[in-house]
């Protein structure tokens, strides 16, 4: 392959032009490193938090057996984001676009609509909640105006594009690790540690939560949900560097930036669920009543560093899931058009969120848990296509949309396992699946029995399907 000197860096201001087309050699630049930050800066805000919580709150966890599971699904999830982090720089492409080699060109639309879905509108929506609340409390607002001036700002970064994107989260990171870091520590200082696992948290319909190896697996597929519901994005942001970068480097960059910043959060969220907070009103919302009881100046601190956290997380989630929607096929003659599908899930994004403001706990919860029934599959038939392909080159399979390249095996391994993996291993409040209901103490095994029969799915319909390799790499 030959390769070329990386670039000097556009200047941040300039808006992004294009969409999902192939970075070209000049063009590229930036450093591995980066990637610590591009990775804990959106993880730095009050959705990491939560999932804290609820380990503890509502699966019934004590805080040790609670820390061990978000370990655990942090784990995976921050290496199944180094991995693919290191898949950007040899063709220059985005995350879901190169999922047309597993896919498809048709069979891709299931991931790629599934993750325009979860990342442009879903996950805004979620974040934008908290980091209304958040500035709402700060200042004394109403909720509504707070949310629209954290939208206007996460969607002005993400219309801007890949630089500005990368600017914001490294300068941010900073500034939200400081905050978090004194915030943590205080909720670390009043934790009981020593408090016992109830067992009986409750799940969001009142029925009983489980504790032991239940609860420990409800709480690791949330983990994984969260902290690889980053996967569908991750070349999205090594695609500008040169071919030459150190994969090593990638690799340690972006799984640690992923692992340490939810980790860290994740278990703050679980101390801080055993904190007692009394006097505090039953309609408070999920930020007041994490920020209650610290110090005056701590908690202003930490609502500002939620709010910001918001953007963070925001301007990835917009900005990758403009590049999802573009992935669809859909044309666009427009030069900006990335930037002007950005703004377009801006305003759905916050219609959403308005809708969502009346019941967000409830909101919050049910969306976190779910990220995993999909994420994991698209994981098992994504990774086994790549060991399959290994060696060959994928770019002239993927961007020609004139051809528009076939492969049947990806969405039908896809299809087939996460369909069964829900049906039997569910364990939601709207549908629990049929071994759940005849044994609840399992848990939720939906996530990592996706990804076996994905993978061991595809593997064998590959065979089968024959589809066309790239030509081989010098």
């Amino acid at each position: 392959m030959t390769t070329i000197a990386p670039a000097p860096a556009p200047k941040a201001s300039l808006v992004e032009p294009g969409g999902i087309e192939p970075i070209p050699l000049a063009h590229r630049h930036g450093s591995p490193w980066q990637l610590l930050s591009t990775w804990s800066a959106p993880n730095l805000e009050f959705a990491t938090i939560f999932v804290g919580f609820i380990a503890v709150a509502y699966f019934g966890l004590s805080p040790w057996q609670a820390v061990a599971a978000l370990l655990l699904g942090n784990f995976l999830g921050g290496l199944s984001q180094g991995y693919l982090s290191t898949w950007g720089p040899r063709e220059g492409l985005a995350q879901m676009l190169m999922g047309r080699t597993a896919f498809g060109f048709w069979g891709n639309l299931i991931p790629a609509a599934l993750n325009t879905a979860m990342a442009g509108l879903g996950w805004f929506a979620v974040n934008s909640i908290s980091g209304a609340f958040a500035l709402a409390t700060l200042t004394g607002i109403p909720v509504w105006i707070a949310l629209l001036i954290v939208v206007v700002v996460e969607v002005g970064v993400a219309f801007v594009g890949h630089d500005i994107v990368q600017l914001f989260e490294r300068y941010a990171a900073f500034v939200l690790a400081a905050i978090f870091l004194v915030a943590g520590f205080f909720i670390l200082s009043q934790a009981n540690f020593g408090a016992p696992a109830t067992g009986n948290g409750t799940i969001g319909d009142g029925s009983t939560g489980l504790g032991g190896f239940g609860g420990f697996m409800l709480a690791a597929g949330a983990a994984f949900g969260y902290t690889a519901g980053w996967n569908p994005y991750a070349s999205d942001y090594t695609r500008y560097m040169a071919p030459t970068t150190s994969k090593t480097k990638i690799f340690l960059a972006a799984g640690l930036g992923n692992f340490l910043s939810t980790s860290f959060l994740m278990i703050v969220g679980a101390a801080s669920a055993t904190i007692m907070h009394v006097g505090l009103a039953e309609t408070a919302s999920p930020t007041d009543t994490f920020t209650n009881g610290m110090p005056d100046w701590i908690a202003g601190l930490t609502l500002l560093a939620i709010a910001v956290g918001a953007v963070s997380a925001n301007a990835l989630n917009i900005y990758s899931g403009a590049m999802s929607f573009l992935t669809l096929g859909i044309k666009i003659p427009f030069r900006l058009r990335r930037a002007i599908v950005a703004l377009g899930f801006g305003v759905l994004g916050t219609i959403i969120a308005l809708i969502a403001l009346p019941d967000a706990g409830v909101t919050y919860e049910g969306f976190l848990l779910i990220i995993a029934y999909w994420i994991a599959p698209w994981l098992g038939v994504v990774l086994t296509d790549r060991y399959l392909r290994r060696g060959t080159a994928i770019a002239d399979l993927v961007v020609n949309e004139t051809t528009k390249y076939k492969n049947w095996a990806g969405p039908a391994a896809f299809v087939a396992a996460t369909a069964l993996s829900i049906f039997l291993f569910s364990n939601q409040v709207f549908y629990s699946g049929v071994l759940v209901k005849v044994a609840p103490e399992i848990g939720d095994l939906t996530a990592p029995v996706g990804f076996v029969l994905a993978a061991l799915l595809y593997f064998v319909f590959f065979q089968i399907a024959k589809p066309v390799l790239g030509a081989k790499l010098p």
